[in-house]
C-alpha cells in the first residue's frame, strides 16, 4: 500500500502545481497515468468487497453477489 500512498502524494503534488503554474505535457501524461492507476485500484478494491457480500433471500437461501454477478464482464 505504501506504493499507492506515494502515487496519491504525487497526484496531489501535480494537482497543486497545475493550479499554481501549470503542467508540462510530460507532467500531464504522468498525472493522467497515475489517476488511471488510482481509479483502477479503487475499482478493484470495491469489486473485491462487493464480491464478498451475501444476501439472504426470502426463501432463506443465501446468494453470494460475487458468484451471481461478478463474472459477467459488465463491471
Amino acid at each position: 500500500m505504501a506504493d499507492m500512498e506515494s502515487k496519491i502524494k504525487r497526484i496531489n503534488e501535480l494537482y497543486r502545481k497545475s493550479q499554481a503554474e501549470g503542467l508540462t505535457e510530460a507532467e500531464k501524461k504522468e498525472q493522467a497515468a497515475l489517476r488511471s492507476e488510482y481509479v483502477a485500484s479503487v475499482r478493484a478494491n470495491l469489486r473485491g468487497q462487493l464480491d464478498k457480500i451475501d444476501i439472504r433471500e426470502a426463501d432463506g437461501s443465501i446468494t453470494n453477489l460475487g458468484e451471481k454477478y461478478g463474472n459477467k464482464g459488465t463491471h
